[in-house]
């Protein structure tokens, strides 16, 4: 997640030169947006005058747009379902690793930073294209699931959903070495986190639909990780929805559901529901996975082609939202 452990490289799933290409076809174009750079990609079926919902992808660390592309498959969810996806990409001036910066108070908060900028690159893309902006989604991975969460409740205005791939809950840590520690084990309290999430909300606080992955065998980023995501923002979004720590939400699943995968691994759901059912949030807990993407391309770093299609379980579950 911060790039210097150990290990932390599977340079079997590198990304070939030929793949880099394909990723760089003539509907997979860079732009810049205040010094960082960003991919747009537009699907197959793109016409001018029609509108489309987003999706916005932040990449783990040493990874880039490319990389995070051709690892998630999300172009090709994007072809067959009709969205546009938006890579914001992390330059090695910020960040020696490639990785978002999700740890330190400056990019923590809004107007500022990072959060700043990836909002600003949201709504480029929102003024190069008809974008449905009920419609608009982040997720990430590792350090860019970490950021997904700090755009969620710093810009809860512009995004309707969010997807987390072995992240932390928000301000977790406000320092690098801190940052090890939550990694390693977990962070503070879910419920303190939730409502710290929630006065950072501000006026603009409104209850946001997460879906969360991670594997039980990740040893970057502790699986007990998980599970502090989900009760920070059922904190946070019960306090959304009528200032109240609980009701709304409840902390306890709904629905456990236990999957398997013919050949791949066997995985457990985990269903959190609000009260007449319009706002979830899901958890996937992935038996022997380590820190990847799940269901991704062996073709790019951090994947785990053996579990379920985080991807398309990501795109259905945000279109099957009502809040």
């Amino acid at each position: 997640m911060l790039g210097s452990l150990p290990n932390v490289i599977n340079t079997s799933t590198l990304v070939s030169s030929s793949e880099q290409q394909e990723a760089s076809s003539e509907s997979f174009k860079t732009y810049t947006h205040k010094g960082k750079k960003f991919k747009v990609y537009l699907p197959k079926s793109y016409h001018i005058l029609k509108s489309y919902p987003l999706m916005v992808m932040l990449h783990g660390c040493t990874q880039n747009a490319d990389d995070f592309a051709i690892g998630t498959q999300m172009n090709e969810l994007a072809d067959e379902k009709e969205f546009i996806v938006v890579y914001p990409q992390q330059s090695s001036n910020s960040n020696m690793n490639k990785c978002w910066n999700w740890f330190e108070p400056l990019h923590q908060i809004r107007g500022f930073g990072e959060p700043a900028i990836i909002a600003g690159i949201v709504k480029k893309v929102q003024n190069m294209h008809f974008i449905q902006k009920n419609k608009v989604f982040i997720a990430g991975l590792s350090a860019g699931g970490a950021m997904s969460i700090v755009m969620g409740v710093t810009y809860p205005e512009l995004f309707a959903g969010i997807g987390v791939s072995a992240g932390i809950e928000y301000q977790a840590a406000l320092n690098v070495f801190n940052a090890y520690s939550v990694m390693a084990s977990k962070g503070p309290s879910p419920v303190k986190q939730g409502r710290i999430a929630y006065q950072q909300m501000g006026k603009r606080a409104k209850p946001l639909p997460l879906i969360v992955f991670h594997g039980n065998a990740d040893s970057t980023v502790n699986v007990a990780n998980a599970d502090q995501v989900v009760h920070q923002w059922i904190t946070t979004n019960n306090l959304a929805y009528n200032g109240r720590i609980d009701g709304w939400i409840q902390g306890s699943p709904v629905k456990t559901r236990e999957e398997k995968i013919l050949f791949g691994r066997d995985y457990t759901t985990y269903r959190y529901e609000s009260s007449k059912g319009e706002l979830a949030i899901d958890k996937y807990i992935i038996n022997g996975m380590g820190h990847a993407w799940s269901g991704g391309n062996s073709a790019g770093s951090y994947t785990d082609p053996k579990g379920p299609n985080a991807s398309r379980i990501m795109w259905d579950f945000f279109m099957s939202q009502k809040v």
